[in-house]
């Protein structure tokens, strides 16, 4: 490093002193004495590294200096107390120094230098990159009405050079309407503004809007802000009964189920043909404790937010009984139907039967025995026709 008595930041080298390894009448040196460098890019907070090469150092020593022209090292030897500059590697044919945690007065051009007669140099251009800062979107504070245009900005500072911004609605990107650019007080690095602007519907409530900030010292990475739009609307309206099929004697609720941004606060319920209002008041429900038949008719909500107001209508039924079939009351319409149908078959077959029962009546034939009817009374006529019977097979009966 520097001397111990040397107080300054940086020891300034006598090019006279070091010419001395080189003698005065000696040749002027060829071209392979004549040091290479390159320009490098280097991301404000990182590392750059400078080297110096030489194919013939012609027994002379390198040396770097900074665009202030104070000698960083010559050779291994440190000559800026800068502990970000360090010494990477120093031969007679190369002298590679690096300076960490770059900031942006780095930037400029830096010299490599070899005492030769006479004095040849290279340029070395640092070129620092300020990163952009993450951008801030401004003019989401406040709800914006819908069908009114919102107008939106973005702003980035801390670029070199200057960043580019783009806008994003949802998945869709957004066509700025112009772009500022403003040096830093710095005089180095820079803001940008970009404005947009956009018709907003109820849709756009909640959607995200984002701006991203495009620069080369992000490398291949983006920085971005992303901000919810808040779009009041008008609200919606529509009555919900609770139970679905109100009867006679139950206990039922209108709901009026009120939507938009702000949600609606106050509910006004009215009856059509009724004079007098049924209830005003924050509360979106109408309860019938007990229903009648006298309560059947139109009943009108109307919601009303800081946006307007919504009409919603229901037409209450009131019928006695259930008017919608229950399981059990169908289970027995079905029996019924079953037994209809058997008795119907039933009757069917009664008739089929007496109708075969009628064309095939049964004959009764009877032969009664000879003799009984020249008998000259009734008691002759038994006793003939039994001795008859019992004599002889001819009295038959058949039935059919």
């Amino acid at each position: 490093g520097a001397s111990p008595g040397v107080s300054s930041q940086w020891q300034a080298l006598d090019p006279s002193a070091l010419q001395g390894s080189s003698p005065a009448n000696s040749p002027s040196p060829c071209a392979e004495s004549q040091p290479t460098t390159s320009d490098e890019t280097v991301v404000a907070g990182g590392t750059v590294v400078l080297k110096c090469q030489v194919e013939d150092p012609d027994d002379s020593s390198l040396q770097w200096s900074n665009p202030a022209q104070q000698t960083l090292y010559f050779g291994e030897k440190r000559a800026l107390r800068d502990n970000r500059i360090q010494l990477e590697r120093s031969t007679p044919n190369e002298l590679t120094i690096s300076i960490s945690d770059v900031v942006l007065a780095d930037e400029g051009e830096y010299t490599c230098s070899i005492f030769t007669m006479p004095v040849r140099t290279a340029k070395a251009l640092v070129t620092v990159l300020g990163i952009p800062q993450k951008p801030q979107i401004f003019g989401h504070e406040q709800p914006i009405d819908e069908e009114k245009v919102a107008r939106l900005i973005c702003r980035s500072s801390g670029s070199k050079p200057a960043a580019q911004l783009r806008w994003r609605k949802g998945n869709r990107e957004l066509k700025d309407s112009g772009t500022d650019v403003v040096e830093d007080p710095n005089g180095k690095t820079f803001t940008v503004t970009s404005r947009v602007e956009f018709r907003v519907t109820k849709e756009d409530n909640e959607v995200e809007v984002t701006c991203t900030v495009d620069h080369e010292s992000l490398q291949n990475s983006e920085r971005s802000t992303t901000q919810k739009l808040q779009v009041h609307y008008k609200p919606t309206a529509k009555i919900e009964p609770h139970p679905q099929y109100p009867r006679e004697g139950e206990k039922l609720q209108l709901q009026c189920d009120g939507q938009g941004n702000p949600i609606p606060q106050e509910f006004l319920w009215e009856k059509e043909g009724s004079d007098a209002p049924l209830q005003l008041s924050s509360d979106s429900v109408l309860i019938f404790p007990f229903l009648n038949k006298s309560d059947s008719g139109t009943y009108v909500c109307t919601a009303t937010s800081s946006m307007g107001s919504v009409v919603a209508k229901y037409n209450l039924d009131v019928s006695d009984a259930s008017p919608v079939p229950s399981t059990s009351s169908t289970y027995h319409a079905m029996i019924g139907g079953v037994v209809a149908v058997i008795v119907f078959l039933l009757l069917s077959l009664l008739i089929v039967l007496g109708h075969y029962l009628i064309r095939h009546k049964g004959t009764y034939l009877t032969h009664e025995a000879k003799g009984s009817d020249d008998a000259p009374d009734a008691d002759t006529a038994i006793i003939n026709a039994e001795g008859g019977q019992a004599g002889s097979d001819d009295k038959k009966e058949y039935f059919i």
